[in-house]
Protein backbone atom coordinates (compact mmCIF):
# COMPACT_ATOMS: atom_id res chain seq x y z
CA UNK A 1 0.00 0.00 0.00
CA UNK A 2 1.32 3.41 -0.95
CA UNK A 3 2.27 5.64 2.00
CA UNK A 4 1.10 9.24 2.26
CA UNK A 5 3.99 11.35 1.03
CA UNK A 6 2.20 14.55 -0.03
CA UNK A 7 0.33 17.21 1.90
CA UNK A 8 -1.81 19.88 0.22
CA UNK A 9 -2.15 23.24 1.97
CA UNK A 10 -5.01 25.36 0.57
CA UNK A 11 -3.86 28.92 1.39
CA UNK A 12 -5.42 31.10 -1.31
CA UNK A 13 -8.14 32.65 0.90
CA UNK A 14 -8.34 36.39 1.53
CA UNK A 15 -8.44 36.19 5.34
CA UNK A 16 -11.11 38.86 5.60
CA UNK A 17 -11.91 38.06 9.24
CA UNK A 18 -8.54 39.52 10.21
CA UNK A 19 -8.64 42.74 8.24
CA UNK A 20 -6.93 45.17 8.32
CA UNK A 21 -3.99 42.98 9.51
CA UNK A 22 -4.35 40.70 6.47
CA UNK A 23 -4.57 43.45 3.87
CA UNK A 24 -0.87 43.00 3.07
CA UNK A 25 0.05 39.95 5.18
CA UNK A 26 -1.37 36.48 4.41
CA UNK A 27 -3.48 35.17 7.27
CA UNK A 28 -1.34 32.03 7.30
CA UNK A 29 1.69 34.18 8.11
CA UNK A 30 0.17 35.62 11.29
CA UNK A 31 2.37 34.46 14.18
CA UNK A 32 1.23 32.37 17.12
CA UNK A 33 3.92 33.54 19.56
CA UNK A 34 6.96 33.53 17.21
CA UNK A 35 5.94 31.08 14.49
CA UNK A 36 3.45 31.64 11.64
CA UNK A 37 0.42 29.40 11.33
CA UNK A 38 1.65 27.86 8.09
CA UNK A 39 4.89 26.72 9.71
CA UNK A 40 2.99 24.83 12.42
CA UNK A 41 1.09 23.03 9.64
CA UNK A 42 4.24 22.14 7.68
CA UNK A 43 5.99 20.87 10.81
CA UNK A 44 2.98 18.68 11.61
CA UNK A 45 3.15 17.16 8.13
CA UNK A 46 6.90 16.58 8.42
CA UNK A 47 6.46 14.76 11.75
CA UNK A 48 4.14 12.37 9.92
CA UNK A 49 6.88 11.53 7.41
CA UNK A 50 5.41 13.69 4.63
CA UNK A 51 8.04 15.23 2.37
CA UNK A 52 6.10 16.73 -0.57
CA UNK A 53 4.55 20.04 0.53
CA UNK A 54 2.10 21.47 -2.03
CA UNK A 55 0.68 24.95 -1.49
CA UNK A 56 -2.39 26.09 -3.42
CA UNK A 57 -2.00 29.82 -3.26
CA UNK A 58 -2.71 33.17 -4.94
CA UNK A 59 -0.51 35.99 -6.26
CA UNK A 60 -1.07 37.99 -3.06
CA UNK A 61 0.42 35.21 -0.92
CA UNK A 62 4.05 35.48 -2.07
CA UNK A 63 5.14 35.96 1.56
CA UNK A 64 4.35 32.28 2.22
CA UNK A 65 6.71 31.16 -0.53
CA UNK A 66 9.37 33.63 0.67
CA UNK A 67 9.10 32.26 4.22
CA UNK A 68 10.21 28.81 3.08
CA UNK A 69 13.02 30.04 0.81
CA UNK A 70 16.60 30.24 2.08
CA UNK A 71 17.71 33.71 3.18
CA UNK A 72 21.50 33.86 2.65
CA UNK A 73 21.82 37.51 3.70
CA UNK A 74 19.97 36.96 6.98
CA UNK A 75 21.91 33.78 7.71
CA UNK A 76 25.23 35.50 6.97
CA UNK A 77 24.35 38.39 9.29
CA UNK A 78 23.33 36.05 12.12
CA UNK A 79 26.50 34.03 11.67
CA UNK A 80 28.68 37.16 11.78
CA UNK A 81 27.06 38.25 15.03
CA UNK A 82 27.44 34.81 16.59
CA UNK A 83 23.68 34.35 17.03
CA UNK A 84 23.84 30.60 16.66
CA UNK A 85 20.44 29.85 18.22
CA UNK A 86 18.65 32.24 15.85
CA UNK A 87 20.62 30.88 12.90
CA UNK A 88 19.52 27.37 13.80
CA UNK A 89 15.89 28.54 13.98
CA UNK A 90 16.05 30.18 10.56
CA UNK A 91 17.72 27.18 8.94
CA UNK A 92 15.17 24.87 10.55
CA UNK A 93 12.12 26.55 8.97
CA UNK A 94 12.19 23.99 6.15
CA UNK A 95 12.14 20.38 7.42
CA UNK A 96 15.04 18.27 6.14
CA UNK A 97 14.24 16.45 2.92
CA UNK A 98 11.05 18.41 2.28
CA UNK A 99 10.22 19.60 -1.24
CA UNK A 100 8.00 22.66 -1.67
CA UNK A 101 5.81 23.51 -4.67
CA UNK A 102 3.40 26.38 -5.18
CA UNK A 103 0.33 26.31 -7.42
CA UNK A 104 -1.87 29.32 -8.08
CA UNK A 105 -5.63 28.93 -7.72
CA UNK A 106 -6.83 31.13 -10.56
CA UNK A 107 -10.10 32.11 -8.90
CA UNK A 108 -11.54 31.68 -5.38
CA UNK A 109 -13.86 28.81 -6.29
CA UNK A 110 -13.97 26.99 -2.98
CA UNK A 111 -11.98 24.48 -0.98
CA UNK A 112 -12.84 21.63 -3.33
CA UNK A 113 -11.50 23.58 -6.30
CA UNK A 114 -8.31 24.41 -4.36
CA UNK A 115 -7.68 20.72 -3.69
CA UNK A 116 -8.41 19.85 -7.33
CA UNK A 117 -5.78 22.40 -8.41
CA UNK A 118 -3.17 20.20 -6.72
CA UNK A 119 -3.95 17.05 -8.72
CA UNK A 120 -0.92 17.19 -11.04
CA UNK A 121 1.44 17.83 -8.13
CA UNK A 122 -0.04 14.94 -6.14
CA UNK A 123 -0.25 12.40 -8.95
CA UNK A 124 -1.90 9.02 -8.53
CA UNK A 125 -1.08 8.69 -4.84
CA UNK A 126 -2.86 9.09 -1.51
CA UNK A 127 -2.47 12.56 -0.05
CA UNK A 128 -3.20 14.66 3.01
CA UNK A 129 -5.01 17.98 3.15
CA UNK A 130 -4.14 20.33 6.02
CA UNK A 131 -6.01 23.56 6.70
CA UNK A 132 -3.63 25.86 8.62
CA UNK A 133 -6.58 27.67 10.24
CA UNK A 134 -7.02 24.59 12.42
CA UNK A 135 -3.97 24.58 14.67
CA UNK A 136 -3.67 21.32 16.62
CA UNK A 137 -1.41 20.92 19.63
CA UNK A 138 -0.94 17.15 19.64
CA UNK A 139 1.53 14.77 21.36
CA UNK A 140 2.91 13.70 17.97
CA UNK A 141 1.18 14.73 14.73
CA UNK A 142 -2.55 15.01 14.12
CA UNK A 143 -2.21 14.24 10.39
CA UNK A 144 0.16 11.44 11.35
CA UNK A 145 -2.66 9.82 13.33
CA UNK A 146 -4.84 9.86 10.22
CA UNK A 147 -2.06 8.37 8.09
CA UNK A 148 -1.52 5.61 10.64
CA UNK A 149 -5.25 4.81 10.80
CA UNK A 150 -5.36 4.54 7.00
CA UNK A 151 -2.39 2.17 7.10
CA UNK A 152 -3.95 -0.05 9.78
CA UNK A 153 -7.25 -0.13 7.91
CA UNK A 154 -5.75 -1.12 4.57
CA UNK A 155 -6.56 2.13 2.78
CA UNK A 156 -9.57 4.39 2.32
CA UNK A 157 -10.24 7.99 3.22
CA UNK A 158 -9.77 9.25 6.79
CA UNK A 159 -11.06 12.49 8.31
CA UNK A 160 -10.43 14.12 11.68
CA UNK A 161 -13.53 14.84 13.77
CA UNK A 162 -14.39 16.29 17.15
CA UNK A 163 -17.58 16.89 19.08
CA UNK A 164 -18.90 20.44 18.99
CA UNK A 165 -21.84 22.05 20.81
CA UNK A 166 -25.07 21.39 18.90
CA UNK A 167 -25.64 25.12 18.51
CA UNK A 168 -22.38 25.27 16.51
CA UNK A 169 -23.17 22.60 13.90
CA UNK A 170 -23.95 25.33 11.36
CA UNK A 171 -20.24 26.21 11.25
CA UNK A 172 -18.99 22.77 10.18
CA UNK A 173 -19.42 19.75 8.00
CA UNK A 174 -21.21 17.19 10.21
CA UNK A 175 -20.97 13.42 9.83
CA UNK A 176 -23.43 10.62 10.43
CA UNK A 177 -21.95 7.23 11.33
CA UNK A 178 -22.58 3.71 10.09
CA UNK A 179 -24.94 1.91 12.47
CA UNK A 180 -23.05 -1.40 12.16
CA UNK A 181 -19.57 0.14 12.34
CA UNK A 182 -19.44 3.52 14.10
CA UNK A 183 -15.87 4.05 12.88
CA UNK A 184 -17.20 4.47 9.33
CA UNK A 185 -18.88 7.55 7.91
CA UNK A 186 -22.39 6.99 6.51
CA UNK A 187 -23.01 10.56 5.34
CA UNK A 188 -21.92 14.20 5.52
CA UNK A 189 -23.94 17.39 5.70
CA UNK A 190 -22.41 20.83 5.19
CA UNK A 191 -23.27 23.34 7.94
CA UNK A 192 -26.66 21.94 9.01
CA UNK A 193 -28.98 23.79 11.35
CA UNK A 194 -28.74 22.44 14.92
CA UNK A 195 -32.19 20.84 14.74
CA UNK A 196 -31.29 19.12 11.45
CA UNK A 197 -27.76 17.96 12.27
CA UNK A 198 -27.38 14.13 12.21
CA UNK A 199 -24.81 14.33 15.03
CA UNK A 200 -22.46 16.77 16.72
CA UNK A 201 -19.34 15.24 15.16
CA UNK A 202 -17.70 18.00 13.16
CA UNK A 203 -15.08 17.56 10.45
CA UNK A 204 -11.97 19.65 11.13
CA UNK A 205 -9.19 20.62 8.74
CA UNK A 206 -7.28 17.33 8.57
CA UNK A 207 -7.98 14.80 5.81
CA UNK A 208 -6.26 11.84 4.16
CA UNK A 209 -7.66 10.90 0.75
CA UNK A 210 -7.13 8.22 -1.82
CA UNK A 211 -6.40 9.70 -5.28
CA UNK A 212 -9.90 8.78 -6.47
CA UNK A 213 -11.20 11.84 -4.65
CA UNK A 214 -9.96 13.99 -7.54
CA UNK A 215 -12.42 12.28 -9.88
CA UNK A 216 -15.24 12.97 -7.42
CA UNK A 217 -14.22 16.63 -7.28
CA UNK A 218 -14.47 16.85 -11.07
CA UNK A 219 -18.09 15.69 -10.87
CA UNK A 220 -19.19 18.21 -8.24
CA UNK A 221 -21.61 20.85 -9.46
CA UNK A 222 -20.63 24.37 -8.41
CA UNK A 223 -22.84 25.90 -5.74
CA UNK A 224 -23.35 29.46 -4.55
CA UNK A 225 -20.71 31.78 -6.02
CA UNK A 226 -19.53 29.01 -8.35
CA UNK A 227 -17.73 27.28 -5.50
CA UNK A 228 -16.88 23.58 -5.54
CA UNK A 229 -17.36 22.14 -2.08
CA UNK A 230 -14.97 19.51 -0.77
CA UNK A 231 -17.77 18.09 1.39
CA UNK A 232 -19.85 17.28 -1.71
CA UNK A 233 -16.99 15.25 -3.21
CA UNK A 234 -16.41 13.49 0.09
CA UNK A 235 -20.11 12.58 0.31
CA UNK A 236 -20.17 11.16 -3.22
CA UNK A 237 -16.96 9.19 -2.60
CA UNK A 238 -18.75 7.16 0.08
CA UNK A 239 -20.39 5.08 -2.66
CA UNK A 240 -17.08 3.47 -3.58
CA UNK A 241 -14.48 4.21 -0.91
CA UNK A 242 -14.77 3.68 2.85
CA UNK A 243 -14.25 6.78 4.99
CA UNK A 244 -13.17 6.47 8.60
CA UNK A 245 -13.21 9.00 11.39
CA UNK A 246 -10.22 9.78 13.57
CA UNK A 247 -10.89 11.17 17.03
CA UNK A 248 -7.42 12.63 17.25
CA UNK A 249 -5.38 13.26 20.37
CA UNK A 250 -4.62 16.85 21.24
CA UNK A 251 -6.35 20.21 21.31
CA UNK A 252 -7.58 22.11 18.27
CA UNK A 253 -7.70 25.89 17.98
CA UNK A 254 -9.87 27.55 15.35
CA UNK A 255 -7.42 30.21 14.24
CA UNK A 256 -9.81 31.32 11.52
CA UNK A 257 -11.58 33.24 14.27
CA UNK A 258 -10.10 36.01 16.39
CA UNK A 259 -11.16 34.30 19.61
CA UNK A 260 -9.53 31.00 18.57
CA UNK A 261 -6.37 32.76 17.42
CA UNK A 262 -6.00 34.56 20.75
CA UNK A 263 -6.68 31.32 22.66
CA UNK A 264 -3.96 29.56 20.63
CA UNK A 265 -1.50 32.37 21.28
CA UNK A 266 -2.10 32.23 25.03
CA UNK A 267 -1.85 28.41 25.04
CA UNK A 268 1.43 28.25 23.13
CA UNK A 269 2.89 31.19 25.06
CA UNK A 270 2.32 29.31 28.28
CA UNK A 271 3.94 26.20 26.79
CA UNK A 272 7.18 28.09 26.26
CA UNK A 273 7.08 29.58 29.73
CA UNK A 274 5.58 33.03 29.20
CA UNK A 275 3.43 34.36 32.04
CA UNK A 276 0.10 35.14 30.38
Amino acid sequence: MQPVRTAVFPVAGLGTRFLPATKAIPKEMLPVVDKPLIQYAVEEAARAGITNMVFVTSPSKKAIEDHFKPSPELEEELEKKGKKDLLKLVRGICPKGAVFSFIEQGAPLGLGHAVLCAQKAVGNEPFAVILPDDLVDAPESCIGELCELRKRSGGGNVIAVENVPREDTGKYGIVSLNAQDPALVAGLVEKPKPQEAPSTLAVIGRYVFEPGLFEELKKVRPGVGGEIQLTDAMASSLRGTPMRICRFKGRRFDCGSKQGFIAATVHFARKVGFAV
